[in-house]
């Protein structure tokens, strides 16, 4: 018989401590494969790295393990020892919730600039927008903030403030890979 969670327990190692993870709500679920379906679909089809989703187990140089929501890994040997990922992401993602958010700003922005993660995007599912730090100098910088506005939202700016307004994301480590804002957060209910 079948036991809900008795077969895996979602945690992650920081600093020497272990971190339990709740299952992610189903707004979270939906951000989550939007992003990962995209990226799967250009990785496999330039065969440039490999894309992970929250279940899988990535440990870090600095002996740190986490479980990112999504990230990508362009080196092939990070992930061809055992079935979990040995090694750093290029890429990261990490969804907020109200258990983790703080968490997901701060101690794991800097373990993962730490360890050297090219991109980290916090994604904000309330205001739906996504936060874009790169990694320059070995310290993340906020690239932008991208935003979902409703066209009652986006009807209120003035010409100039919807000029400024970018709805395509594109992902630093690769030179063509773009994904809008829009789809980022399509299917989600309010």
């Amino acid at each position: 018989m079948w036991n809900d969670r008795l077969a895996y327990d979602y945690y992650e190692m920081i600093e020497g401590k272990k971190f339990m993870l709740a299952s992610p709500n189903r707004r979270h679920a939906y951000i989550m494969s939007n992003i990962f379906v995209r990226l799967y679909l250009y990785l496999e089809e330039n065969n440039v790295g490999r894309v992970f989703s929250d279940n899988m187990d990535v440990h870090l140089p600095d002996g740190n393990l986490v479980m990112p929501d999504v990230c990508v890994v362009c080196d092939k040997e990070a992930f061809k020892r055992g079935s979990t990922v040995y090694g750093v992401p290029d890429f990261v993602v990490e969804i907020l919730s109200y258990s983790t958010r703080r968490y997901d700003t701060a101690k794991k922005k800097d373990i993962y600039e730490k360890n050297g993660v090219k991109e980290y995007w916090i994604v904000n599912p309330w205001d739906k927008s996504v936060s874009v730090n790169i990694l320059r100098d070995g310290k993340f910088e906020l690239d932008n903030i991208y935003t979902l506005l409703t066209e009652e939202e986006f009807a209120e700016l003035n010409d100039e403030e919807k000029a400024e307004i970018k709805t395509e994301i594109k992902l630093s480590i690769f030179e063509d890979f773009t994904i809008s804002v829009k789809n980022i957060f399509s299917r989600i209910e309010d």
